[in-house]
């Protein structure tokens, strides 16, 4: 089933938080690679090949290197990484895995040290899109290797 097509105005919105979140990446704090790296992370936690192979490719396209690509899922245990995209990783997990888990005090400070409020909920809000865009992608089986960057 088309997903698009069989509901486009559900869609519109999804596209139009999308955007919203894009922007933040380019003319805010956030910036496409740290984006890329987190919907990357997210779409790996879920098993969302398809957003993988897209998110991929979209964080090549944005200077990523293949190193820290193929580290991402150990990114704890490499020194790969800046203390603010660890933070931003540590977000990104937290609020993929929050059943029964919640967001502890502790998490909050140490990820809002390195993200303005605004900042830290264009974060929060890239999270919840590409969490549910996985969703959308694996529920109605998107074709992974179909992406192509523009």
């Amino acid at each position: 089933m088309n997903h698009f097509s069989a509901s486009p105005a559900g869609l519109k919105a999804m596209l139009d938080l999308q955007g919203h979140v894009q922007k933040a990446a380019e003319n805010g704090e956030l910036g496409d690679g740290l984006v890329a790296l987190v919907y990357t992370r997210v779409s790996q936690i879920n098993g969302c090949a398809y957003c993988i192979d897209m998110h991929t490719q979209d964080a090549r396209k944005a200077g990523e290197s293949e190193q820290r690509l193929y580290a991402l899922s150990a990114w704890r245990e490499t020194p790969f990484f800046t203390p603010r995209e660890r933070a931003a990783l540590a977000w990104a997990e937290a609020h993929t895995l929050i059943a029964g888990r919640g967001i502890d005090d502790a998490l909050f400070d140490a990820t809002r040290a390195h993200f303005s409020e605004q900042g830290l909920v264009d974060l929060t809000l890239a999270i919840c899109t590409i969490n549910a865009w996985n969703r959308l992608a694996i529920g109605f089986a998107a074709d992974a290797g179909s992406y192509r960057p523009d």
